[in-house]
């Protein structure tokens, strides 16, 4: 189809609006609307429904789609924690499951401390983001935030890996392992929270990644010592989403380019990095296109080999719960492929 090079005119409409085949990332593309009841959709390239799931509960707030064709999908629960702190139900999750092609559910657990990113373990537990309220006396020597905010505590991510029974196997704190005087909050957030987690993916080796929102930083964790063997910050990113380990080894950030100490304005772009062997950053090749535009939620991730589907932003008003599925087929149900799962 011919592509509508002027964007406003192009973002303003519905339905399938660009696609050069020739060019475009082979696959589906899974999203749920963010402040909807919980429908998943799979779409094709040229914007048909190939699939669709009705989820009991709202997105709260990422999903994938498994190697096994099935569904991981975190939801949003309406519990007593809904009024823990002002934006925390804005991002709050509560259930991780694991749902069939007919929408039965494999596998679930609970935690009423749990938002924004989960992921299926390949020994069959799952591994995700919680909060956990810090010390006044730590939360007092966090700097940077808005002056005004926080007057009722301040919290911090806590990562959390459970296996098959839902049983807590390790876990790693935030607060124990950040520098209150490195690790400063953007300028104007909100002092509830010192990280604010959006991004958790296990890695080879025993590795865990990781990106705290309200920090700027993107790093990752050796799950044996607990430490930040790497990692990424302010310098470069700019309260950031969706950091994903690529096959050739690079990280691919997508940088909203929000608040940024080093920008005047609002650039939001793609990083590719090489993570060095040591706590330092590596080598980087940066995109920031005068037409994206996305100051909280990440923009498309990138399309490293073929068989990676392309991920595109919903409407305004419509939150694309960045399902990646790593697909190849037809518009039957889809077979997945062994390719190591970035992240959607």
């Amino acid at each position: 189809m011919t592509i509508d090079d002027q964007t406003r005119r192009r973002t303003t409409k519905t339905g399938l609006t660009a696609l050069d085949r020739d060019r475009a990332c082979p696959g589906y593309t899974l999203y749920s609307p963010m402040n909807g009841p919980g429908d998943v959709y799979l779409l094709n390239l040229d914007g048909e429904e190939v699939h669709h799931w009705a989820m009991p509960d709202p997105p709260g707030l990422y999903g994938y789609l498994l190697p096994n064709g099935n569904l991981f999908y975190g939801g949003k629960l309406r519990d007593e924690m809904w009024d823990r702190f002002p934006s925390w139900k804005r991002f709050k999750g509560g259930v991780m499951m694991e749902v069939d092609w007919d929408g039965n559910v494999v596998w679930e657990h609970r935690d009423q401390d749990h938002h924004h990113d989960a992921r299926r373990t390949e020994p069959g537990g799952a591994i995700y983001l919680t909060v956990e309220l810090m010390s006044e006396t730590l939360a007092a020597k966090v700097k940077g935030g808005n002056p005004i905010t926080g007057e009722d505590g301040m919290w911090a991510d806590v990562i959390v890996e459970v296996d098959a029974s839902g049983k807590r196997i390790w876990e790693w704190h935030a607060a124990e392992h950040l520098d209150p005087e490195r690790d400063t909050i953007t300028f104007n957030d909100s002092r509830d929270e010192w990280s604010h987690g959006n991004t958790v993916a296990p890695l080879p080796d025993g590795r865990v990644m990781f990106s705290f929102r309200n920090i700027s930083t993107v790093g990752i964790i050796d799950k044996v010592s607990g430490e930040i063997v790497w990692r990424l910050g302010g310098e470069v990113l700019a309260q950031q989403h969706d950091p994903s380990l690529l096959p050739n080894g690079n990280v691919l950030v997508y940088d909203n380019g929000s608040h940024s100490g080093q920008h005047p304005l609002p650039s939001p772009g793609w990083s590719r990095w090489k993570p060095a062997p040591t706590r330092s950053c590596g080598n980087t090749s940066i995109t920031r296109p005068t037409t994206s535009s996305a100051p909280t939620y990440p923009g498309p991730a990138g399309c490293p080999t073929a068989t990676l589907s392309s991920l595109k932003e919903c409407l305004d008003g419509c939150f694309r719960s960045r399902l990646k599925a790593t697909l190849s087929g037809s518009t039957s149900t889809p077979t997945t492929t062994k390719t190591p799962r970035t992240r959607w």
